[in-house]
């Protein structure tokens, strides 16, 4: 394998490989294995996810977007951030941009270190799901921000066995055989929840997830304890800010707002796999 250039990118400290793979030197095919190598911390570079930047006919460009075992995931919101600055900086695309993923064209702004994008509608919503109660829940709801989120408000998110508890809710039968991520969340106050996410694909809970904080701000807010525009504090401390429309029980036109970092551009070599 000849060597490969990336970046590594964090939002909220969801971390990314990022590569323009436009010329298409690393295949379909190839992409899961690479994936999952380059993805091991303190072995390889380490990350969430990895993203490669393609080709479109029809925006800007288009993405593939997979998680740390390699599986190929529709959307991720931090990684659309991350990807959409990267974009810009690269001359792939202007500070406003469209792009292509398994979920649907995803539009974003990109101000500086500050990136927000419109996100696909979201589906599926379903208040109060049939799950067996676990100690300390308050209440369990499901929506699909573009991947499968199920919601569970807590009594008290910093001592809640996040690991143990996402781990069974993403692996429940109901939600077979593709699987579900699993959100705790907690009320701080009318317009802001604090958040601790379970990611499928990455198997453990991360500092951050995008289309999880969304499904929070969603759920809350079908519960009538949040208001548009919502800050959801993550496990990393910062501060995502999503905003939408509500009109009765349709929830549409919703924005996630937030910071991006670059941690470093390098050179990925066959080692690394």
């Amino acid at each position: 394998m000849e060597p490969i250039a990336f970046w590594k990118m964090n939002g909220s400290g969801n971390d990314f490989i990022i590569i323009d793979n436009r010329d298409h030197k690393i295949s379909d095919e190839d992409m899961p294995l690479l994936v999952q190598g380059w993805c091991r911390r303190r072995e390889s570079v380490g990350a969430d996810g990895v993203i490669f930047v393609n080709e479109s006919d029809r925006y800007d460009f288009a993405w593939r977007f997979y998680n740390a075992d390699g599986g190929e995931a529709e959307m991720c919101g931090n990684g659309g951030r991350c990807v959409s600055r990267f974009a810009y900086l690269k001359g792939i695309a202007g500070p406003e941009m469209t792009f292509d993923t398994l979920a649907g064209p995803i539009s974003a702004t990109v101000n500086g270190r500050m990136v927000k994008v419109l996100m696909p509608k979201p589906k599926g919503l379903s208040l109060d799901i049939d799950l067996e109660p676990q100690p300390g829940w308050l209440s369990v709801d499901f929506i699909n921000t573009g991947v499968p989120h199920v919601v569970v408000q807590v009594k008290d998110l910093s001592a809640h066995p996040i690991v143990d508890q996402g781990r069974a809710v993403r692996y429940h039968e109901r939600f077979a055989p593709e699987g579900t991520n699993a959100n705790f969340i907690r009320v701080a106050g009318p317009d802001s929840l604090e958040i601790r996410t379970y990611e499928r694909g990455v198997e453990d809970e991360t500092l951050a997830c995008g289309t999880g904080s969304i499904a929070a701000a969603l759920v809350a807010c079908s519960r009538n304890l949040v208001q548009s525009p919502t800050r959801v504090k993550t496990r990393s401390g910062e501060i995502l800010t999503i905003s939408f429309e509500k009109n009765g029980e349709t929830i549409e036109k919703v924005w996630m707002e937030g910071n991006t970092t670059i941690a470093y551009e390098g050179i990925l070599h066959e080692e690394a796999l």
